[in-house]
């Protein structure tokens, strides 16, 4: 058996493209696995708790229980419209889940790995409040930004424990708060850097998730997994508190599976006695809790450990790093639902596009091109000539099927099968999309509407190789595009519901062919042209926001310059350009792209994985119509650009000062 679960959305906001990222591909896995013969359980649901919620829920004017409800129901809306389908689909704020939550927590007690101790926290004397996680506002303690309190959310970006930020503020009345002592419950994560350590040996993961997690295993910390709020869950014994919402958020997998069994399995095979592969779906934000706290929660209470972690790598919209507060997102149910496109067309877009821990890029002109160039063109051009020609010309066919055609099928379910073992989507899309290049190239080559007038059985033999591929590719692409598939398979009185892999060889003694419908829809130029003004305008109103809320300074003001160290993820030269490098740098909080001309002084490899000296916050520019969002800091040495290096290995998003 094989649970599979999805990062859980949280209940703050509306759904976007970047979370699809995530439940997409989840789905597209099970629903493989399941036509292999795998039992599979797939579980998710909403993350209701945490600062965030309450203060969001007090600005709408809305308890937290009835704002949660809201976005619980538009996040199990847009992921059914969009043919994600959970077994079962839940929500933190169920007392189920909280019971689950508590037992655990109590079972961490019990082996000695929780413990109180005091802690300064923000105070604000005009509420009368100690201030959680993001009531606060104040100065980040390692870089000097300005920060929320749980996180340095506009600096170096690192996770802040209660009572570390500087000179903080109440976000609710504005005033400066003072620290006070505050008891509060410590989870000893300390105590398994031996374990995780070898945890992370044996976990199968995508490398972007391995690698982040070794290095942070290195330097672990005890964690404080209790908050002062009123909404969440009571933390055991001290019911004063509530349960941090990294804790209780993760455990839903468990509490989400106890439901999902119900009349059908125990549930204690999968989490207590290790009975089951665990496979967790993730977006790399989220890497440090799945990698590090999350196993280690587990280990403390005796519960069954994860089997892998699948981590998927960012979103840019129009080439464009993904950002809510400047407008470079896309909103599935108002931006693509609402437009009247085909859920399967944004399936293939998000699967096809790139390898599944590369970033992927959203615009809307490469949207239609895949859809017009691949899905039309190639994909569903083929399915229909053989379906009409067959319904029209024959209406039953005799099988004949060449073993060279079956041969070309075993192969590309085997291509499949490979691309799933290394949850790589666009080797899986590849796969069934060379079945579709061959069948059209076979179609076109026999053509069969020239042989049917000479010798009618010659041509049915050419129809019965292309039936047999037209099936085979509905069988292979149904995960993919589950709908799209199905409508089409009518026309063969196919039920790909019931369907294995291995039925896409098989061949029948006889096909009825019904009048087949188009399975695809081209896509209009002037549609595409509206989406891509809509989206221009929604950069321009943000741009305006953003700019009336920070300033963009010049290089006179030293002590303004938001100057930090970055590290070079990913480097290549620039085409048609000898002077230019295109840099993915991490500068803490985000990775930015930085177009520099360093190509005559430094090789794109020799550049990956070093630390640089970045100024952040001059303004982005464009050259060689690429976006550069950031300046690299060298020294003039005889004409030549040599780059400035910490002279120790420095954390990416440490201020420079």
């Amino acid at each position: 058996m094989k649970l599979v679960t999805c990062g859980l959305p949280y209940a703050n906001g509306k759904a976007h493209i970047g979370h699809l990222r995530t439940y997409i591909p989840a789905d597209v896995y099970v629903r493989y696995l399941r036509m292999l013969g795998e039992d599979v359980i797939f579980v998710c649901g909403s993350d209701c708790h945490g600062t965030p919620i309450v203060v969001n829920a007090e600005k709408e004017g809305m308890t937290p229980k009835e704002f949660v409800e809201k976005y619980h129901e538009h996040f199990k809306n847009v992921l059914k419209a969009v043919g994600v389908d959970f077994d079962f689909y839940g929500k933190t704020a169920e007392e189920y889940h909280h019971e689950m939550t508590r037992e655990i927590v109590r079972r961490m007690i019990d082996g000695g790995y929780i413990y109180p101790a005091e802690v300064e926290l923000a105070y604000c004397t005009r509420c009368d409040r100690f201030l959680p996680d993001r009531y606060v506002e104040g100065i980040c303690p390692y870089c000097g930004a300005m920060a929320r309190g749980d996180e340095c959310d506009q600096g170096c970006g690192k996770h802040l424990e209660p009572g570390e930020i500087k000179d903080p503020r109440c976000k609710i009345c504005g005033n400066p708060a003072s620290f006070r002592k505050q008891k509060h419950y410590f989870f000893k994560l300390t105590a398994f850097k031996e374990f995780l350590t070898q945890y992370l040996e044996n976990l199968k993961a995508t490398e972007n998730a391995l690698n982040y997690a070794k290095e942070w295993v290195k330097n672990l910390r005890d964690w404080c997994i209790t908050r002062d709020l009123e909404w969440g869950v009571r933390f055991p014994g001290d019911e004063r508190f509530v349960v941090y919402v990294w804790v209780d958020a993760p455990i839903g997998y468990i509490s989400f599976t106890k439901k999902a069994c119900e009349n059908r399995c125990d549930w204690e095979a999968i989490w207590k006695r290790g009975e089951a592969e665990i496979i967790h779906f993730i977006g790399l934000d989220i890497v440090y809790h799945h990698c590090i706290f999350w196993p280690a929660m587990l280990k403390a209470a005796n519960f069954s450990l994860p089997t892998a972690i699948v981590a998927s790598g960012m979103v840019k919209v129009e080439g464009k790093t993904f950002s809510k507060s400047r407008g470079y997102v896309v909103w599935v149910e108002e931006d693509y639902l609402k437009q009247g496109f085909n859920p399967d067309y944004l399936r293939y877009y998000i699967l096809s596009y790139t390898s599944h821990q590369k970033d992927l890029n959203f615009s809307w002109r490469i949207f239609k091109d895949k859809v017009n160039n691949e899905l039309l063109a190639t994909f569903g051009n083929f399915l229909y000539r053989v379906l009409h020609f067959s319904w029209k010309n024959f209406g039953e066919v005799e099988m004949e099927v060449d073993d060279e055609v079956i041969v070309k099928i075993k192969e590309t379910r085997e291509k499949i099968i490979d691309a799933l073992n290394k949850w790589e989507f666009k080797m899986v899309c590849d796969a069934f999309m060379e079945l579709a290049a061959f069948g059209n190239s076979y179609f076109q080559s026999e053509k069969p509407w020239d042989l049917i007038k000479q010798d009618k059985n010659a041509a049915r033999k050419v129809i019965s190789n292309s039936l047999q591929l037209a099936k085979a590719l509905m069988i292979f692409a149904y995960p993919v595009m589950p709908e799209s598939m199905k409508k089409v398979a009518k026309a063969l009185e196919l039920d790909l519901t019931s369907c294995s892999l291995d039925d896409a060889a098989k061949i029948d003694e006889k096909m009825k062919v019904r009048k087949p419908d188009l399975p695809f829809e081209k896509i209009d130029e002037k549609v595409i042209e509206s989406l891509e003004r809509m989206m221009e305008n929604r950069f321009k109103e943000a741009e305006k926001k953003v700019e009336t809320k920070e300033e963009e300074i010049g290089l006179e003001d030293f002590k303004k310059l938001d100057i930090r160290v970055g590290r070079v993820l990913k480097a290549e030269k620039v085409q048609k350009s000898k002077k230019l490098l295109k840099l993915e740098v991490d500068v803490g909080n985000e990775v930015r792209q930085i177009v520099a001309g360093i190509a005559e002084n430094y090789e794109p490899e020799e550049l990956v994985g070093k630390s640089v000296v970045v100024l952040v916050n001059i303004k982005p520019t464009r050259i060689m119509g690429l976006e550069s969002r950031g300046m690299l800091l060298a020294a003039d040495v005889d004409g030549k650009a040599v780059l400035l290096m910490p002279e120790r290995d420095v954390e990416a998003g440490t201020k420079i000062k």
